[in-house]
């Protein structure tokens, strides 16, 4: 299948700019997750649209692309949100019951699974291990570390960026 000039109806079809990047390597056997990788760093997500578009290329049903991108951690179908919260839960994190931050965390921010915010300012999302076991406890915000949490340290590091986001002059980080 190669890209066309004119749609169904004989009108000229421009291609978007994510077609033509996924035209230059969709039509090989195999190139599936590139491809999603390509949409995802194109948009922070995968959307419906580009789903449709890279069904035609690849010529894979959408319903088999939606199964590699929940098979896989790395795809997400929403955007990320405003605050990426990154939960620790690797060995001295777990010991010291990261689960009890993971359900503390998703019940202030009304969370039934890992996922975004409905506002949109928070994603909670858990991971292997942060590399600072002697902080233990540990979440990251984006780019910034909290260690030997508690949780009212938690409640209160969400408040202040909750706060932050209503007012994008405060700057640096909570402090607790």
């Amino acid at each position: 299948m190669q890209p066309t000039n004119k749609d169904q109806a004989g009108a000229r079809h421009h291609p978007s700019a994510l077609e033509l990047n996924l035209w230059q390597s969709g039509q090989e056997p195999g190139q599936l997750i590139p491809l999603l990788q390509k949409t995802q760093e194109q948009y922070g997500y995968i959307p419906e649209h580009a789903i449709k578009t890279i069904s035609s290329i690849a010529r894979v049903p959408e319903s088999e692309i939606y199964g590699v991108i929940t098979f896989y951690k790395q795809f997400r179908l929403k955007p990320l949100g405003r605050f990426l919260i990154r939960l620790c839960d690797g060995t001295a994190c777990h010991v010291n019951d990261a689960k009890t931050l993971m359900t503390l965390i998703k019940e202030e921010l009304k969370l039934d699974a890992e996922d975004t915010t409905a506002d949109g300012l928070f994603t909670l999302t858990p991971v292997a291990c942060l590399g600072c076991c002697s902080l233990a406890q540990v979440i990251m915000i984006n780019d910034e570390t909290f260690g030997r949490l508690t949780p009212p340290k938690v409640r209160q590091i969400l408040k202040e960026f909750r706060q932050r986001a209503v007012s994008p002059a405060a700057q640096g980080g909570p402090k607790v």
